[in-house]
């Protein structure tokens, strides 16, 4: 699967202002960035981006997933701080 594919699907199926998808093969990396985050726990962040991916995930065209969810303004202080 392809990181533009990832990046696609949940653009499509989530109200997020920024997706950066890195990886290869069946391991990825995702950096969501919406307000719909505001309040929610990292646990339910993640459900929330692993929900319109169950499909691969379940067939392995993706096999593992790394992910962080920001609002915001959480992303302008994370980027800062990591130099994105």
């Amino acid at each position: 699967m392809e990181t533009s594919e990832i990046k696609a699907v949940l653009m499509k199926a989530l109200a997020l202002d920024e997706a950066h998808v890195s990886g290869d093969g069946s391991h990825f990396q995702v950096i969501a960035v919406s307000e719909q985050f505001a309040g929610m726990s990292r646990v339910k962040k993640q459900q929330t981006i692993y929900a319109p991916l169950m499909e691969y995930i379940s067939d392995n065209r993706i096999h593992a997933l790394s992910i962080k969810a920001y609002t915001p303004d959480e992303w302008q202080r994370d980027r800062k701080l990591n130099g994105f």
